[in-house]
């Protein structure tokens, strides 16, 4: 049986876009549970499009999303080069054989003449002019060294047919295709053929892109067809869309792998995310590692269906990887974050860590979960109503001058101690315990929700600041500034 080989081609134009990365996955998926191989391809025959480190931007995203590759750039293979512009030679040698073989033609026209055919729209349809020159006037033309490209030669009737995996046969007329241009007058491919040569020449057996190539394919099997080579298997993908409208797109500045990671939403959540953007594991999971999904991953599982992306989906499953962290792994990722808060530095790092662990879904939340730490403003009244724990501002009148004197007498500050004592205050005064640990902790921190209850809150703070803080809500109450 042959061996399975999938390819990634992205080419280097900027970040990486969601889309482009579930291509990625999903070919490192399928090439991994076939026992096969992943290959890397850097398209960058488009020079316009460039865009300076884009290159290294892949690189990175691939090794931080977990992504190995078997053959690429720097990391071995015998089918390289793999980046195209260093393929210039095999591109054209193949455009030629291509021409030799009927499958394409040499085209002289300038822009002049090419401009005529376009409508008031720009609308146009190359009219093939001149697949009708003779071989006396194509070699005059070449020994005159005037410009061309080569286009390829469409049959004028007749229709295109494939069987993709996803999607089922597909059906094109070949009358809906135009002449395209295959090797620019740099000498340089279009991604229609250099991507067919290499798909050939590097011996991939599945070719998995997006589906707006749906319809595109016929026109790529012609080639295949004309130099007599096996045609790929294809995995076409549907969209990733934002909304019921309008698809994911780096055009319109939607989130790429590296936006979501600045955010701070786990690395793995994000891959494991977006592999259930269009593919179903054929059970209830959603909480996958890499390999739980290579074993999962089958082409029966890929949907039709575009998917949307959502984002509150996203950070319940980033704050599922948070909570699952150990108190190390947990601290690596998110120290950084961490020394954003004016809490670091002021506080003990290992008890900030702690206590927001279980209560952030993205890293990004952590300075705000903290900023209670090093700010304090006058607490509005509203803030002591809960409905639930029978609390008002009432209410913390009495609470608040008793749990000062409590705190105040404890030979312990410590979180456990803390809370036995406002507990059996609360008894005492024959209160719920919700009602003093409400107060206590509004009366602490001047915040609705907080990292954590009344007593790790007056722990994290220490006995003087919570006494301090204690006295000036019980001011505010009394009308003081």
């Amino acid at each position: 049986m042959k061996e399975v080989r999938t390819r990634f081609a992205p080419s280097p134009t900027g970040y990486m876009h969601i889309g482009n990365l579930r291509t990625a996955l999903y070919g490192y998926l399928f090439a991994k549970k076939s026992g096969g191989k992943f290959i890397l391809r850097i398209e960058d025959t488009d020079s316009s499009r460039y865009v300076e480190d884009a290159v290294r931007v892949i690189y990175e995203t691939l090794a931080e999303a977990g992504i190995v590759c078997d053959e690429g750039p720097g990391m071995g293979g015998d089918c390289g080069p793999y980046i195209q512009s260093e393929r210039a030679a095999i591109y054209k040698e193949y455009a030629e054989k291509l021409v030799a073989l009927g499958g394409a033609y040499y085209c002289f026209c300038d822009k002049a003449r090419l401009d005529s055919l376009k409508d008031a729209n720009g609308v146009g349809r190359y009219d093939k002019h001149c697949l009708h020159l003779t071989k006396e006037e194509v070699a005059a033309k070449l020994a005159a060294g005037e410009p061309y490209v080569i286009r390829q030669n469409i049959p004028a009737e007749g229709s295109g047919s494939y069987e993709d995996l996803v999607y089922g046969k597909v059906t094109v007329d070949f009358k809906e295709i135009e002449d395209g241009v295959l090797l620019k007058s740099d000498g340089m491919p279009t991604y229609n053929f250099a991507n067919v040569v290499d798909d050939h020449l590097m011996g991939i057996t599945h070719v998995i892109r997006g589906s707006e190539y749906l319809s595109s394919t016929p026109k790529y099997n012609l080639i295949y067809d004309a130099f007599g080579w096996e045609r790929p298997a294809y995995i076409h993908l549907p969209p990733i869309m934002k909304n019921a409208h309008e698809k994911l797109s780096k055009r319109n500045g939607d989130a790429s792998f590296q936006d979501l990671v600045a955010k701070g939403y786990i690395r793995e959540a994000i891959v494991n995310y977006i592999a259930l953007l269009g593919w179903n594991p054929g059970d209830n999971r959603e909480k996958m590692n890499m390999e739980e999904m290579i074993d999962a991953f089958s082409l029966g599982g890929l949907h039709k269906a575009p998917s949307i992306f959502d984002e509150p989906k996203l950070r319940w499953l980033s704050g599922e990887y948070v909570r699952a962290m150990s108190a190390e792994q947990f601290a690596e990722v998110a120290l950084p974050f961490l020394k954003a808060s004016k809490a670091y530095g002021k506080f003990d790092t290992a008890a900030l860590l702690r206590i927001v662990q279980p209560r952030v879904e993205i890293l990004s939340e952590i300075p705000e979960k903290l900023d209670f730490l090093t700010g304090f403003s006058k607490i509005d009244e509203a803030l002591y109503f809960n409905k639930k724990m029978k609390s008002d501002a009432d209410v913390a009148r009495q609470v608040l001058p008793a749990a000062e004197d409590v705190l105040r007498r404890l030979p312990s500050f410590a979180n456990a101690d803390i809370y036995a004592a406002l507990v059996a205050l609360a008894q005492e005064r024959g209160m719920k315990n919700g009602q003093v640990l409400w107060c206590v902790r509004i009366a602490l921190t001047a915040k609705e929700s907080t990292p954590g209850g009344a007593s790790e809150m007056a722990e994290l703070l220490g006995r003087e600041e919570s006494l301090a803080r204690l006295a000036k809500a019980q001011a505010w109450l009394r009308g003081e500034e």
